[in-house]
């Protein structure tokens, strides 16, 4: 399934599916997924400046777009912290390469985690979702051999949903396995 065919899903699937399960009276009231948000936070790299470079190529590698570096907000001396220095790497997703990533999330990384039974089904009260994951080998594009440090990561999940039963309709719509929980 390419991911033309993830977007046509949406549309001949999905849609119907959450039109009826929510009595909706338009297609425009649906839920989208709006844009897919990872973020790594890296408060070791105050101590080593290489960890944020290797977090932006993984990261990049991973995705398929190139990542940026987030800065510090303001100096924290008992972190030995300033003002606008690199403590993280994070990427958004949209259109294409959201559905790109999504599908290969579903399909390729997250059966690779040890154990997996399923994920959390806890949105934010807007429905939006995120999901930690504890190390970024879980994806095929990194090499195991060439990682110094394992790094986890937090994937965000950005809904047009107005309540966490839409937005968690969505999510399952499109395939993330979570835990079988009702709702």
């Amino acid at each position: 399934m390419n991911t033309a065919s993830y977007k046509k899903v949406y549309a001949e699937r999905i849609v119907p599916s959450l039109m009826k399960e929510f009595n909706y009276k338009s297609v425009m009231q649906v839920p989208v997924l709006e844009k897919i948000v990872i973020n790594q936070g890296l408060g070791q790299a105050v101590a080593d400046k290489k960890i944020i470079e290797v977090a932006i190529n993984e990261l990049t590698a991973i995705t398929g777009q190139k990542a940026v570096a987030t800065l510090s907000k303001k100096d924290v001396s008992n972190f030995k912290l300033r003002k606008k220095m690199p403590i993280g790497v994070r990427v958004t997703l949209r259109r294409e390469k959201m559905y790109e990533f999504l599908e290969r999330l579903i399909r390729v990384a997250l059966p690779r985690i040890r154990d997996f039974k399923g994920i959390e089904s806890k949105l934010d009260g807007r429905g939006n979702y995120t999901l930690g994951i504890d190390e970024q080998i879980i994806f095929p594009e990194i090499n195991i051999d060439s990682i110094q440090k394992l790094l986890g990561m937090n994937i965000t999940f950005v809904t047009s949903a107005k309540t966490d039963e839409e937005g968690y309709a969505l999510l399952r719509e499109f395939g993330l396995p979570f835990k079988n929980v009702k709702r």
